[in-house]
């Protein structure tokens, strides 16, 4: 019935997965069966990632989130993302070393994709992560950054940044590295959805 196109995953792409990720054979096959359930073309669109996305956080809205971070993953540009960019997706976003996350979130962070990160960046995606954060949790966050726009001025004023000021990969990086307060401010940890991964292990 089904071809050894859907049925598995090429080994090229599963070697280069398990290179590049700390996935195992098990979970890549896993997660690709599921994958052609959710999308037989073998690809994800913007809508589509969102929506995986929201059933991540039932009672927040991500939308805003999901296409910044679908943006910062689709290599090509090309308005998809195929098995391999997801899995790299799911595997920087959760897994990955703190310099590679940090060269996600700066991709993520430069919203016009010109190289360099400016204030009203940093609050558009800010302003996205809260969306995500529930009206409790926001209750809790002390009062210099409860606001997306307090937030951005905090972070903003970590990097010793005048209003105007661009930021640069290499700034961003070295900045962060050296102030865990940044790393705090700028991600939104997503607990939920390593549950849902550990969940989704065989």
């Amino acid at each position: 019935m089904g071809n050894s196109k859907s049925g598995a995953l090429s080994k090229e792409i599963l070697e280069e997965l398990q290179l590049n990720t700390k996935f195992t054979e098990e979970e890549l096959s896993t997660w690709y069966q599921s994958f052609l359930k959710e999308c037989p073309s073998g690809r994800i669109t913007r809508q589509e990632f969102q929506s995986i996305y929201s059933k991540f956080f039932p009672e927040a809205d991500p939308k805003a989130y999901a296409q910044h971070v679908f943006r910062s993953f689709d290599a090509n540009s090309d308005g998809t993302l195929d098995f391999k960019e997801y899995v790299i997706a799911l595997h920087m976003t959760t897994a990955g070393k703190t310099n590679q996350k940090l060269e996600w979130a700066f991709s993520l962070y430069d919203v016009d994709g010109n190289g360099t990160i400016s204030k009203s960046e940093v609050l558009e995606i800010v302003t996205a992560i809260f969306k995500m954060i529930s009206p409790e949790d926001v209750k809790r966050l002390p009062d210099d950054e409860n606001t997306p726009e307090k937030r951005a001025e905090k972070v903003w004023g970590f990097f010793g940044k005048k209003e105007d000021d661009k930021l640069t990969e290499k700034e961003f990086i070295e900045g962060t590295l050296a102030n865990k307060e940044i790393l705090r401010l700028i991600q939104f940890e997503p607990q939920k959805v390593k549950e849902k991964l550990k969940e989704k292990k065989p």
